[in-house]
């Protein structure tokens, strides 16, 4: 990954809005995709818990959905893109220059961020998630410049989160891979 980002940020191929989907956004499947691969794949090796504690209370429970689907679109995929991507990123440019070097800092630096802010909540496997995703979303950012497409990555990645612990898949799909 840290060879990668420098590339992806410097070098934006012109097909790739194509390959992403309409208006570059990706498809739903694709962000879907995303939190499922981290849940199976990434989230085991690192050894976080199958199961998200903070959240296992939506398991089944239908009165906490329209609350938590609110958070989790407004609060965390518009509230925390603008913050996190938009302007971090702006200050870091006013601050650092818009160089590949500066640009790359601000991805890693706005993941980081990212990622601390989810601990008092989601403990240790929460910042790792986030640290994950703040490089995916900060990456993609750097690399398009459309807001829009990290806001709405973000929210399907926690609207796939909240059905996962909601339909208990939650632990089967961690222990899909790992047992």
């Amino acid at each position: 990954m840290g060879l990668a980002l420098p590339h992806a940020v410097a070098r934006p191929r012109p097909a790739a809005a194509a390959e992403l989907g309409p208006n570059g956004s990706g498809g739903s499947g694709v962000r879907s995709a995303f939190k499922l691969a981290l849940k199976a794949l990434v989230m085991p090796l690192l050894g976080a818990p199958p199961a998200n504690p903070t959240y296992h209370y939506l398991a089944g429970n239908t009165a906490a959905l329209p609350g938590i689907l609110a958070a989790v679109v407004i609060g965390a995929g518009i509230g925390e893109e603008l913050f996190f991507r938009a302007y971090l990123f702006e200050r870091s440019a006013r601050l650092f220059g818009r160089s590949r070097t500066a640009l790359t800092a601000t991805v890693v630096l706005s993941a980081a961020v990212f990622a601390l802010a989810h601990f008092q909540d989601q403990g240790l496997p929460g910042v790792e998630q986030a640290a994950v995703t703040g490089l995916v979303f900060g990456g993609t950012f750097a690399w398009r410049r459309e807001l829009p497409i990290v806001m709405i990555a973000h929210a399907a990645f926690d609207v796939t989160a909240v059905a996962l612990i909601y339909w208990n898949w939650e632990v089967p799909l961690a222990r899909l891979l790992f047992r």
